[in-house]
């Protein structure tokens, strides 16, 4: 699922190679949420990486990220990861988001209960329309 936010640019890492065929580079976005502003690190993954090239520290940017997570075995022990994977950075005035103050961008009416995000003011976007209804296809079964 999808999600975007508003925010200042608030620091810019350099791209990473971890291993032969992964390379990564984040970057933390302060977002204001009520009286105290929260720093969120995203990172960009291998052909994404330079996404962040054209914006300096500083900058109001809209990030559109997936929410990725994985599990990991650790001498017996399960060690859990999360990421916050950005797949899109866009100046803030382009995504009709409000100039200026930041803040998370505002929520969408969505096929999704509210209940689900407690956060009203983080968006999921909607998942991708189906390729054809059951009225659309010739297929016999």
């Amino acid at each position: 699922m999808a999600y975007d936010v508003t925010g200042r640019l608030h620091e810019i890492f350099d791209e990473q190679q971890v291993s032969d065929k992964f390379r990564k580079r984040e970057f933390v976005l302060e977002v204001q949420d009520g009286q105290y502003p929260q720093q969120i690190k995203f990172q960009l993954t291998q052909d994404k990486t330079s996404l962040i090239d054209p914006y300096k520290m500083g900058d109001e940017v809209k990030v559109t990220f997936d929410l990725r997570g994985r599990g990991f075995n650790k001498n017996g022990q399960m060690l859990y990861f999360t990421n916050l994977e950005a797949w899109r950075v866009e100046p803030a005035a382009a995504g009709g988001a409000p100039a200026g103050g930041g803040g998370y961008a505002q929520p969408q009416q969505a096929a999704r209960p509210a209940q689900q995000n407690q956060n009203p003011n983080l968006r999921a976007q909607p998942s991708a329309a189906p390729i054809a209804s059951d009225d659309d296809n010739d297929l016999p079964f």
